[in-house]
């Protein structure tokens, strides 16, 4: 997936929604977040849930990585309890989770946060089934 966040640089930040659960008669959701924008680039954000980040890459090592205002590659990878990103071909998570209560299933949302102007766009985007893992 290819995105391109524009926007506030402290205040614009979007993400992809994955293994999320709509919140009953609520605006969000519950889920994993590939996160975008602000000190959260490339980070596994837990939205609505335990609502921290889970992993990330170093703070020093954002400006290598990301290019402002242009178009960025973006790659989820959740197999099992393992989820890994790679933000413009770095790996910036490589995180797996350990509590057997959280859902390895849900939907896939894109996402624009509130509270400053911000526009997300997203193009590109290829959702490859897995195999089973083998038993």
């Amino acid at each position: 997936m290819t995105f391109k966040l524009l926007g506030d640089k402290d205040k614009a930040n979007g993400g992809v929604q994955f293994r999320t659960k709509r919140i009953p008669k609520h605006h969000e959701v519950s889920g994993y977040q590939a996160d975008i924008g602000q000190a959260y680039w490339g980070a596994l954000y837990d939205e609505s849930r335990r609502n921290k980040v889970l992993a990330g890459p170093k703070a020093e090592d954002l400006p290598k990585i990301i290019k402002p205002d242009d178009w960025n590659d973006y790659r989820i990878r959740a197999e099992g309890p393992h989820i890994q990103l790679w933000l413009n071909g770095t790996k910036t998570v490589d995180f797996t989770e350990t509590d057997p209560k959280v859902e390895q299933t849900g939907i896939i949302g894109l996402q624009v946060h509130g509270g400053g102007k911000t526009k997300v766009l997203y193009k590109d985007i290829v959702i490859e089934e897995l195999p089973a893992p083998k038993k």
